[in-house]
C-alpha cells in the first residue's frame, strides 16, 4: 500500500515484535524505534507494555525522551498500552524513583491498578469507536486511571475503572491488544495517523 502510514514501536522494552505484527495486520509499515534519528522517520509511534519504570529509564539513556515529549507535543500521533499508557500520563499517582512519563493526556494513572501477574485476566470491553463485538482485553499487572481532565475522552471502562482514554493525537488502554489476533485498536490507531497526515499530501 503505497499511502501506508510509517509507525514505530518504542522497541526498548516490551512486546514490541507483537505490535509490529498487528500494525502490518492493519496497514502500516512498521519498524522498531530505538534513537532519535529512527523517531524522526516515523508518522506515529507505539509505546508498548512492559515496565514502565524501565522503558523511561531506557528512553533517557537512549537519548530519545526528549526529543519524544516534543513530538507528542507538535501532534504525533500516539499510542500506549499498558506500561505506555503509563508513559503517556500527565501524573502518575505512584511513581517509582526516577521514573519520567511522556505525557500527552491530562490523566492521573495508577500502577499495578488490576493486581500482580498472577491475577492477569482476560475481559470483554467496550470500546467507544470499534465497530462490532467488544474489544478482548488481555490485563497483565495493568494500570487503570484515576481521574481524567477535560480535554481526555474515556473509551472503555471495566470494573468501574477508566481503562481507555484519547486526547487529540493520542490513545492509550490498560490492556494489550496485540496479543488477542484482534488489530481493530491498532487499525484505529492507524486511522488516526492517516488522517494527521492527510493535510501534508494535500
Amino acid at each position: 500500500m503505497t499511502d501506508a502510514p510509517v509507525i514505530g514501536v518504542l522497541a526498548l522494552q516490551g512486546d514490541v515484535r507483537e505490535h509490529l505484527i498487528a500494525l502490518a495486520a492493519a496497514d502500516a509499515v512498521a519498524r522498531p524505534v530505538r534513537r532519535p534519528e529512527e523517531l524522526a522517520e516515523v508518522d506515529g509511534l507505539v509505546l508498548p507494555g512492559g515496565e514502565s519504570t524501565t522503558i523511561s529509564k531506557l528512553a533517557i539513556l537512549f537519548g530519545v525522551m526528549e526529543p519524544l515529549r516534543a513530538r507528542v507535543r507538535d501532534g504525533m500521533p500516539v499510542y500506549g498500552t499498558c506500561a505506555g499508557m503509563i508513559m503517556l500520563a500527565d501524573k502518575i499517582l505512584d511513581p517509582r524513583s526516577g521514573q519520567e512519563t511522556v505525557g500527552g493526556i491530562d490523566m492521573i494513572v495508577r500502577r499495578n491498578a488490576f493486581g500482580r501477574q498472577n491475577e492477569s485476566f482476560e475481559a470483554a470491553v467496550d470500546v467507544k469507536g470499534i465497530e462490532g463485538d467488544p474489544v478482548e482485553g488481555v490485563f497483565i499487572r495493568a494500570p487503570w486511571v484515576e481521574s481524567v481532565g477535560a480535554g481526555a475522552e474515556v473509551l472503555a471502562e471495566h470494573g468501574g475503572h477508566i481503562v481507555a482514554v484519547r486526547q487529540g493525537n493520542a490513545l492509550a488502554t490498560s490492556f494489550h491488544p496485540e496479543l488477542t489476533g484482534d488489530h481493530r485498536m491498532h487499525a484505529l490507531f492507524v486511522d488516526m495517523v492517516r488522517a494527521n497526515r492527510a493535510p501534508e499530501s494535500l
